[in-house]
C-alpha cells in the first residue's frame, strides 16, 4: 500500500537514493525497511468558495519521515503538480538533512494541488485557512513544524499561525516558522537558505583555489532562494552572468545586478526582458560554462542528458532533488564538479528555522547578525564533515552527506527499540 501511496518518478529518485546509500553503509534489513519509510502519509480534500462563487476541491498532502529524533519539520508548498510522491521525497530528504545539520527533527513536507499564481490573495487565504483546520490535528510545537516553501511565503504561515492559535485558544508562535518578524518569526529567515548556497559555493570555490572576484554564476530559479543566493554571491565579488525563471531565461556578459532583476519581476512578473540582458533558451542555461552552477528551482533538472554537457566547476543545489541517480553518476565519472549536494547546500533555511522554533521556545529574540553567524557556523562544521567524510570513505560527496544523515536516523532507531 505505502508503495502505490508514494508512487512518482521523484519518490523512486528518493528511494534509489537511499538504497545506494544503505548498501554502502550495510545497514540491517530490518533497520533499512523502519528508516525508509514515513511514519505518517495524510492526504484530504479541501472544498473552497472561490471569488466567483463557485466550490473548487483541492487536494492536501502532509507526509512526516519520522519522530525519532523530534518533531518533524518541512516546508509547505503550492504548486499545480504537487502529488503525496513528490511530498514524500521531500519529507525523506529533509529528514537526512535535519540529521546531518545535527537538528532536533525529523523530515516533514506538506503540499496543495494548486496555482498560487491564478489565485487571488482572498482565495489563497481561505485555502490555507481551511488546509490550517484539517491539519491541526498532526502539527504542533513537538510533533510537526511547517515552513514556507514554494508558492508560499510568510503571509501564509501568519494565517496558519492564527488558524491554530485560535483552536488553542492562544497564541502559539513555535507551532510555525519562517514567519512574519511582528510575529515572533526569526531575522534573517527570508535569506537562509539563499545566503547558505552562497556561503558554502563560497567555500567551494576557495576549496578549487579560485578567486571569488573572477568568478561567475549562474542560477537556474530566480524565487527566493535563487534571488538571496545571487544577491549574496554579488556582495562576494562573483559575476552573475545568468538567471532563469518560469517567464524565461537571461544572460549578460557584463553581469547581473541581482536586485535591478528583482525590481524588474516585481514589476513585468519574471525575469523575461530585463533591460541590458539577452534572452537565452532555458535548457541551454543550464550548460552555459561558469564557475558555479545552483539549480534553484524544481527537482530533476540535471538528467543524463544534459551531465555530460555541464560545463561547471561547481554544482551547487539550492534546490531539493534538482540531480537524478543516472546524472549522480555521470558526475562522479567525470570527476571534475565539486558537487554541494541538496541535503548540505540548501540546509540554511531549515537551520534558520530551528533557530526560529528554538527563540519562540525560550521567548528571546536574536538579531540578523546572530543568526547569520550561527548559521555559518554550522554550515561550515556539515561542509568539513562532509568532506573529511567522502576523503576518508573514497566515496563522493553526494554519497557522504547522506551517509552521515541517514547514519544518525538509523543508530536512533536502532537505539530506541521496536515499540511490541
Amino acid at each position: 500500500m505505502k508503495q502505490q501511496l508514494l508512487s512518482s518518478p521523484v519518490f523512486q529518485m528518493a528511494v534509489e537514493q537511499f538504497e545506494r546509500v544503505a548498501d554502502f553503509l550495510e545497514l540491517d534489513e530490518e533497520i533499512r525497511e523502519r528508516t525508509k519509510w514515513p511514519k505518517r502519509i495524510i492526504s484530504f480534500s479541501m472544498p473552497v468558495r472561490l471569488d466567483n462563487g463557485k466550490i473548487e476541491v483541492f487536494t492536501g498532502h502532509r507526509v512526516q519521515h519520522h519522530l525519532s529524533r523530534g518533531p518533524v519539520k518541512g516546508g509547505l508548498r503550492f504548486h499545480p503538480h504537487v502529488d503525496v510522491g513528490e511530498v514524500g521525497a521531500l519529507a525523506m530528504w529533509m529528514n537526512w538533512k535535519c540529521a546531518l545539520m545535527e537538528l532536533p527533527f525529523g523530515g516533514g513536507k506538506g503540499g496543495i494541488t494548486c496555482n498560487p499564481r491564478e489565485m487571488s490573495q482572498g482565495e489563497l487565504e481561505r485555502l490555507t485557512r481551511r488546509f490550517a483546520s484539517e491539519i491541526a490535528p498532526f502539527i504542533g510545537p513537538e510533533i510537526d513544524v511547517m515552513a514556507p516553501d514554494i508558492g508560499t511565503n510568510e503571509q501564509t504561515m501568519a494565517w496558519i499561525l492564527d488558524v491554530y492559535s485560535t483552536q488553542k485558544g492562544h497564541l502559539v508562535p513555535s507551532v510555525i516558522t519562517g514567519k512574519p518578524v511582528a510575529l515572533q518569526g526569526s531575522k534573517g529567515r527570508t535569506e537562509a537558505t539563499g545566503h547558505g548556497v552562497a556561503f558554502l559555493a563560497s567555500r567551494a570555490l576557495s576549496k578549487i583555489g579560485a578567486n571569488p572576484q573572477e568568478a561567475n554564476a549562474v542560477i537556474q530559479g530566480f524565487g527566493n532562494v535563487g534571488f538571496y543566493a545571487a544577491k549574496t554571491l554579488h556582495s562576494y565579488g562573483v559575476r552573475i552572468s545568468g538567471v532563469s525563471d518560469i517567464t524565461g531565461a537571461i544572460w549578460s556578459d557584463e553581469g547581473l545586478d541581482p536586485d535591478e532583476v528583482q525590481k524588474h519581476v516585481k514589476n513585468t512578473g519574471g525575469v523575461k526582458g530585463f533591460k541590458g540582458s539577452q534572452p537565452v533558451d532555458p535548457e541551454l542555461l543550464l550548460i552555459q560554462e561558469c564557475d558555479i552552477l545552483i539549480p534553484a528551482a524544481l527537482e530533476r533538472v540535471i538528467h543524463k542528458d544534459n551531465a555530460p554537457l555541464l560545463k561547471c566547476k561547481i554544482l551547487a543545489e539550492g534546490a531539493n532533488g534538482p540531480t537524478t541517480p543516472e546524472a549522480d553518476l555521470i558526475i562522479e565519472k567525470r570527476n571534475d564538479i565539486f558537487l554541494i549536494p541538496d541535503i548540505l547546500c540548501n540546509a540554511g533555511g531549515v537551520t534558520v528555522s530551528y533557530f526560529e522554533w528554538v527563540q519562540n521556545l525560550q521567548r528571546f529574540s536574536w538579531s540578523r547578525h546572530e543568526v547569520l553567524s550561527k548559521l555559518e557556523t554550522r554550515l561550515q562544521k556539515a561542509f568539513d564533515k562532509v568532506l573529511n567524510f567522502a576523503k576518508y570513505r573514497k566515496c563522493s560527496h553526494r554519497i557522504a552527506a547522506l551517509s552521515l544523515g541517514i547514519k544518525e536516523v538509523a543508530d536512533v532507531k536502532q537505539q530506541r527499540g521496536l515499540f511490541p
